[in-house]
């Protein structure tokens, strides 16, 4: 798609400095981008890189400086009007609606006639999947499975049976939604497996990133809140209750019946103990190991997790060791010498 930045300027509410014929039809980071793609600068601290950019035009804030032969829109949030614009220029490929030749759909399946089935996709008896579904090559689809309006399952994804999803959730490829969870007990000589029989619920506008597992539940049901996402190679144990509108970062790693509040955001390799509650809107940062419960809107940090400005102060006192070492040896080597000399006492000024 070819736009112009008049027609930008329009759409955007942006105050246009330059060239209203000059064409865009696509955007590129500002170091990186050449004639006819766009980018956008946060603040003024980048007029430099702005003047030096190939770029057809920048989106710069409200107050952002003229500059000779550089073509500006001005707007109030540049991200959010650089977003907007990649939204038109990058609309959504839909697949064509049907199934695949090479699917294989159980005569007691439900798909939607506006449904696209991809290649070698599986469907299984009693899987509802409503309309404007895509489900990708590869894609397994268990027994009772249930999609709502509009969701994308990429390819070799696998929704294990009893799985619910709501509407416009997105699954990238690779994940599985509703294996096992991992329980056993010790039974004399061996680990004895636990029955999973509960199943996973996901609400509306859930994204979930690549190679992520949600495990069914031991019993009742594994939940993740509507508008929840979570990033790639994520685990969600067994009966976890994710709240609404959650961040799970990459490689977080959460155990079974682990409580996470609304808003609550959990940074990359976080880890957490089972039978944890983390509160609404808390923060974890990255590898932390949450041992504790979290109260809503606490920041925490490191091993074992602990509020962050402790966890600064001990890290400024940590620094200070080198040099309380060296103060300490010359001490001793003070007492040392003193002891040495029989008869004599310490000077006590």
């Amino acid at each position: 798609m070819n736009l112009t930045l008049a027609q930008i300027a329009a759409s955007s509410g942006a105050l246009l400095s330059g060239d209203p014929d000059a064409v865009v039809f696509a955007v590129a980071p500002l170091d990186e981008a050449g004639p006819g793609e766009l980018s956008f600068a946060a603040d003024t601290r980048r007029i430099e890189q702005v003047a030096a950019s190939g770029a057809t035009a920048v989106f710069v804030p409200n107050g952002f400086p003229s500059l000779d032969g550089v073509n500006l829109l001005h707007v109030e949030h540049p991200r959010e009007a650089l977003i907007a614009l990649m939204e038109r220029l990058y609309p959504p490929v839909d697949a064509t609606p049907g199934i695949h030749p090479r699917a294989v759909v159980s005569e007691g399946a439900e798909v939607a006639a506006d449904a696209a089935i991809g290649p070698c996709a599986v469907i299984e008896h009693g899987a509802r999947i409503a309309s404007g579904c895509l489900i990708g090559a590869g894609a397994f689809v268990g027994e009772g499975v249930v999609l709502g309006r509009d969701c994308r399952i990429a390819p070799n994804v696998s929704l294990m049976a009893g799985c619910r999803l709501g509407k416009r959730v997105i699954v990238h490829a690779g994940s599985v939604i509703g294996a096992d969870g991992f329980g056993y007990v010790w039974r004399g000589d061996h680990h004895h497996k636990i029955p999973q029989v509960g199943g996973v619920e996901i609400g509306d506008d859930v994204e979930i990133g690549a190679n992520s597992c949600i495990d069914r539940a031991m019993m009742g049901t594994t939940r993740i809140g509507a508008g929840t996402k979570i990033d790639n190679q994520v685990q969600v144990g067994h009966n976890d209750q994710i709240g609404r509108h959650v961040i799970l970062v990459a490689q977080v790693g959460l155990s079974g019946s682990v409580e996470v509040g609304d808003g609550a955001v959990l940074a990359g390799q976080a880890g957490v103990a089972d039978h944890l509650k983390i509160g609404a809107r808390a923060v974890v940062g990255a590898a932390s190991g949450v041992t504790g419960g979290i109260d809503a809107g606490e920041k925490v940090w490191g091993v074992p997790a602990r509020p962050i400005a402790r966890v600064l102060r001990e890290q400024a006192a940590l620094a200070q060791l080198p040099a309380l070492l060296k103060q300490v040896r010359r001490l001793q080597k003070r007492i040392d010498e003193l002891d040495a000399r029989p008869g004599e006492k310490p000077d006590s000024g």
